[in-house]
Parts: structure tokens; sequence; C-alpha cells
């Protein structure tokens, strides 16, 4: 044992001294390299034999010698710093693990008390395993399948329910709906009369018959009207008395500054509830595709946001002919539970929906694009009405099938002339040459429905012609560099003169005097 031991202690020691001599090299070495003193005793040594030129030498070495020590000492201080943040990040790692850890025992403690109050809901109704469950929602019963557990005395009670909430209360209310005949038998210019006198005698809200004619007319020509103009002067007033009109009070949809897409205006499905977020003017829309009846939805202040964002759509599908293709995605899949009329997860745009935007120019909002307005019929509003004495009206039932068949009638009894249609060519020529505007198709055909019911509601043609112009084509001026064009507006007015009658065209002529002193 005395030789094991003897050799063990030999040969150990020549591992460990080696192990010793590393160590205490490394400390002599760091001694030797801020040994100051010794430094200090060599540049005394040898400072009477240099020269000055050698002292030069001498000083550059003194400074490259602490450049290096910095440079090591920099580099083992950044090491540290990065090792003590890496310890730090990891015990940071190790608290968020135990943190979700946690939350995951919270999680499943949760999970463990749904499933029994589900069996206490289970029990208490007497279901058994296999029995069909149903519970109501909104006054609809929504069915669902209870399956046999595979764990022994277990029950799971699967209960399914609709993610449209606010859409299958519709369902319900009007699941026994039949549609109204209203007999109606007004003409378009007593129904103006009857709308303006209404406005006054119930709501104190008082406009000149022009104003009327222009706002029914709008609704005639297309499903977005846009009413503009100086704050006060009654534009969201005018849209909300129109709902009341017609007995259905209006849906606001007030815009927001941050609405970018459709999801704003409709809603979205939640992806981690499973529910969709209806909006009202979801709701406004499906219940207008149960009735006969007109409905309009007012997005008010509708250019705090851009409207060919959150309403490119909607911009899309009212422009298409065919009301049978008005469909718009709400979800991307259907489910059993859907709406009744939420068929493959679209919406069928009801055409009995109008949709009234109201707009204050000013430095809060966006500037309405042509491709809006091209699709739009824009009414300025710009003054306080005048109170007068109102007959006392109520409010109409009315169908909004009897209400187009009105004003389709309009465009076949009150066609445009073709001298006016000739006229409105030649105009087209001329803006043409001197302006570089043209008119396009769409404008055209607008027109042709706008002047007609116009005229129907008590108006003039040539009157309607000169209001659609100046707020359709002439309004296109102000995006024109105006010092270039504001030699062409003299002879543009006499031209106007010259074909449509000596100050006929007063809402052209106007805005061209107006757009001169710019």
């Amino acid at each position: 044992m005395d030789t094991v031991a003897r050799f063990l202690y030999e040969f150990l020691s020549q591992f460990f001294s080696g192990i010793e001599m590393i160590i205490m090299g490394f400390v002599e070495g760091i001694k030797n390299i801020f040994s100051i003193q010794t430094y200090m005793d060599i540049i005394n040594h040898y400072k009477g034999d240099f020269s000055m030129p050698e002292w030069v030498v001498v000083a550059l070495a003194i400074f490259l010698l602490v450049l290096v020590i910095g440079i090591i000492v920099l580099l083992v201080f950044l090491v540290l710093k990065k090792y003590l943040k890496l310890r730090r990040n990891v015990a940071k790692e190790e608290e968020l693990l135990e943190e979700v850890n946690s939350l995951n025992n919270q999680v499943t403690n949760l999970i463990k008390e749904k499933d029994e109050i589900l069996a206490m809901k289970t029990s208490g109704s007497g279901l058994r395993t296999g029995q069909l469950a149903t519970e109501t929602v909104g006054g609809g019963d929504i069915a669902g399948d209870i399956e046999d557990s595979e764990e022994e005395n277990n029950e799971d009670v699967e209960i399914i329910g609709s993610r449209f909430s606010k859409l299958i209360e519709v369902d319900n209310e009007y699941a026994h709906y039949k549609q109204k005949d209203y007999k109606n038998s007004f003409t378009l210019e007593e129904f103006c009369h009857k709308f303006r006198h209404f406005a006054a005698y119930k709501l104190k809200l008082y406009y000149t018959p022009k104003m009327i004619r222009l706002f029914v007319s709008a609704i005639a020509s297309t499903k977005l009207v846009i009413l503009q103009g100086i704050s006060g002067t009654g534009k969201t007033s005018i849209s909300l008395a129109w709902g009341k009109f017609v007995k259905h009070p209006s849906c606001v949809a007030s815009v927001q500054p941050s609405w970018r897409d459709r999801t704003d205006i409709f809603g979205y499905l939640n992806e981690f509830t499973k529910r969709f977020n209806e909006t009202d003017f979801l709701r406004y829309l499906y219940t207008a595709g149960y009735t006969d009846e007109i409905f309009t939805v007012i997005l008010d202040e509708m250019n705090l946001a851009r409207v060919e964002y959150y309403f490119a759509e909607m911009l899309s599908i009212l422009e298409m002919h065919d009301t049978s293709e008005w469909l718009i995605e709400i979800v991307q899949s259907s489910q059993p539970s859907d709406p009744k009329k939420l068929v493959g997860g679209k919406l069928k745009i009801p055409p009995n929906a109008w949709y009234i935007g109201t707009i204050n120019n000013d430095d809060s909002t966006f500037m309405v694009t042509d491709k809006v307005y091209d699709r739009a019929m824009p009414i300025d509003i710009n003054e306080k009405g005048v109170a007068f004495e109102a007959e006392p009206t109520e409010a109409l039932d009315v169908n909004y099938s009897y209400l187009d068949n009105l004003f389709n009638q309009a465009m076949i009894d009150h066609a445009m002339s073709d001298e006016i249609l000739d006229k409105i060519e030649k105009m087209d020529d001329y803006v043409i040459a001197h302006f570089r505007v043209a008119f396009g198709n769409r404008i055209v055909k607008h027109m042709k429905k706008f002047v007609p019911v116009y005229v129907a509601c008590g108006g003039d043609e040539v009157e309607g012609v000169d209001y659609f112009l100046a707020k359709k084509i002439l309004r296109k001026f102000e995006g024109l560099n105006l010092s270039l064009i504001r030699d062409e507006i003299d002879g543009y007015i006499e031209f106007l003169d010259e074909n449509f009658g000596k100050g006929a065209m007063k809402e052209c002529i106007e805005f061209l005097l107006r757009l001169k002193k710019m």
C-alpha cells in the first residue's frame, strides 16, 4: 500500500503541479503586464543614452503599449458584460417559462370547472347520454348533439350555437313575416311635398322645394348620396328626417379615422372566441333583406377615413347592374347554424337600402377622390332653411317596389329630350377641347336617371341638368391648374349662355365665377 500511495502522490502531483504552474504563470504574466515600476526602471536605466529622435521612438512605444493594454482591458470588459446580459436573459426566460406553466395550470383548472358546470347543467335538465339537447338563443332553438363519452361514469354535452347572435335574432323576429302592400298611390311630386312638410311640421327642419327634389332625385339615380357643405346646415338632419318619414329610422354609422377596410363596417370573426363581432350596420342591412320597405344608412363624417378603403367593395358591388350579383363575403366558409340569409358565407346586399354620407371639408378630413364622386351623387347644403307654415303631415308607410317603379316610370315619361342631349354632347366636346376633361359613359347614364326624376318631382329639365353638371363635371375643374384655365372660363360661360339660354345654367356659371376668383 505504501508503494501505491507514493505512486499516486508522484503521479497526480505531476498533473496538479502543471496546473499550478499554468495558474501561477498566468498570474505572473498579468503582474508583468501591469508592472508599472518595472517599466519605469527600464526607462530610467536607458534614459541617459537616448538622443532626441530616440526619445520620439520611446514615446511611441509607450503609447502603443498603453493602447494595447487598454484594448485588452476593453475586450475583457465587453466579454464580461455580454456574459452577464446573457445570464439575465436566461433568468428571464426561466421566469417566463414558470409563468407559462402557471397559466397552463390555471387554464386546466378553468376547463375542469367548465366541465363540472356542464355536467351539473346536463344532470339538472334530465338529459341522457346520446340525447338531443337544445338551447334557446334570442328566441330560437340551437340544437347540439350529446355523444357518449369514452370515459367511464362521465358525460360530455356539446351545445352548438350560432356565431351570429344578432342576425339569428333577426331571423327569429321575421320567421313568420309577410311582405306588406301599403297600397301607395302618391306621385313623386306629392311625395316630395309630403316629405318637406313632414320635416317642417314634425321635426322643425326647413328645406326648400328644390333641396327636397335634389335629395329624392339623387336617391333615384344612385345608392350612394354625398351631402357636403358647412357645418350646421342640416346634412345629417335631412338624412335622419328621411328615415323617420318612411318609418324606418336611419342607421347611423359614425366613421372613425382608424377605419381601413370593410371589417370596420361589417364586423369580423373573432378567431379566439369563434364568434362574429356583428355591427349595427350589418344587422340593419340583414333586416332590410326581409322587407319591401326603405332603409337608410348614414355614414356620418364619411371622409374622416378614406372612403375608398373601408367602402371599396360596396362601391364596386353597387355599380353592378344585376342586383342578384350584389354579394359580399362576410365569412370564408358557412356553418349549419349560420343565419338563413347568409348563404355560403356571403350576404346579398338588399336593393332597398341607401347610403348617405355627410362631409365636412376641413383639415381633419381626407379629400374624397374622383372614384367615389363618380359613383355617388353629391349635394351641396350651404344654406340654413327658412321657416314656413307647414301642413300637418304624418310619416308614410312606403313600399320600396312602388317607389322604385315611380323612379323607373319617370325615366320613361320624362326622358331627357334629344335637344338637351345634343347640347350636352356639344358641351362635352367643348370641355374636352378647352379643359381636357371628359364626361364618361357612367356620368351620362347617371344623368339620364337623375334629370327625369327631378322633372317628375316638379323641377325643370334645364335646372336639373345645370345642377348635375355643376356637381359632377365642373367639380373636376378644381383639380386643374387654375392659372392655365382662368382665361378659358369666360368663353365657357358664353358657350353655356348661347346653347342653354342666357343665365339658364345658373349653378354652372356661379361655380365657374367662383373658380375664377380663386
